[in-house]
């Protein structure tokens, strides 16, 4: 590995996604740093780092994905860790950002938690940040630090036209939220896109009003960045289907596969859903309809560009999301 401006390159890996972190680290010929990281009888978060990380440019690995609050403060004693070991720079490497979805004040007397969030990551040491696939853009103007955003677009789009080859294709955005990612899709395809417009009933459930483009006779690939009940993605699935669509995929960034999610895959017409491993599925949550891509060469190559001081855009190239 090629030493950039900031001394040599360490990777140091939480516990929420640890076999990510060992294939980005297996993806640059190096190895995780030896640290210690459990907890105390009382539940406290303990970290000792057991290498010597002063004047090094340390890459801190850790989604803040389920349990979140667990993971978010091994995260925040792992920077401050870090930190107070005089390493040169710190680089908090978040394949998923939890409280992403609490980005705004769209409700009296609530906050903006993923703003809280940038603030504490800050805080507790980190100079910059790699994430990938924000749920909002402009969280990227929480942080006061450096910021690179990527997107698991490249490895859905490599995927597909490899495995699948699909023709007819339309790209579907499950609501409006999701145009932006959508279009993103339908460029690199060279495919129409279409929208699902819906209702949201609560935090759980919506109701599909309807679609926007034409989805029949086609094969329909529905793209988002969170999966976390499945609500809004089977009931699109559901609608694109009754408008008279062939084959239904998925492509959906972040894993978070909770509450009843897994069984409303399991009913729902969808032919696949491809997901990345930035989220850990647990044994209990695996599927045969659920296909996950690895994004540790997309992260990997990623950190080595940070570290030598090269651009990080030429890996999305005109991707715009």
């Amino acid at each position: 590995m090629a030493v950039g401006n900031n001394g040599k390159l360490l990777l140091v890996s939480g516990n929420a996604n640890r076999d990510l972190s060992e294939e980005i680290a297996d993806h640059l010929s190096m190895r995780l740093c030896d640290a210690v990281i459990d907890t105390f009888s009382e539940g406290e978060t303990r970290v000792q780092i057991l290498e010597d990380v002063r004047g090094c440019d340390v890459f801190v690995i850790q989604p803040t994905c389920q349990p979140p609050n667990h993971n978010m403060m091994e995260l925040l004693v792992l920077l401050d860790a870090v930190r107070r070991a005089s390493a040169d720079r710190i680089t908090a490497v978040l394949p998923y950002y939890g409280y992403a979805r609490q980005d705004r004040k769209d409700r009296p007397r609530v906050p903006i938690t993923a703003k809280l969030v940038a603030n504490l990551i800050t805080s507790a040491g980190a100079d910059r940040v790699l994430t990938l696939d924000l749920h909002a853009g402009q969280i990227q103007g929480f942080f006061d630090i450096p910021l690179d955003h990527l997107f698991a677009v490249t490895v859905f789009v490599d995927y597909f036209e490899r495995q699948q080859q699909m023709k007819d294709l339309v790209v579907v955005s499950p609501d409006v939220g999701g145009i932006k990612m959508a279009r993103a899709y339908a460029k690199k395809f060279n495919a129409d896109l279409a929208i699902v417009d819906k209702r949201r009933l609560d935090d759980k459930n919506t109701e599909v009003m309807n679609i926007l483009g034409n989805v029949k006779d086609k094969n329909v690939l529905m793209v988002d960045d969170i999966i976390a009940t499945g609500g809004s993605l089977c009931e699109a699935a559901v609608a694109v289907k009754r408008e008279g669509a062939r084959k239904v995929f998925a492509a959906i960034s972040h894993p978070v596969l909770s509450g009843p999610a897994v069984e409303r895959i399991a009913k729902a017409p969808i032919d696949e859903v491809c997901v990345t491993n930035s989220i850990p599925i647990p044994k209990e949550k695996q599927h045969a309809k659920i296909k996950v891509l690895s994004v540790a060469p997309l992260l990997g190559e990623a950190i080595r560009r940070i570290h030598n001081s090269e651009s990080v855009s030429g890996l999305f190239g005109s991707i715009v999301v």
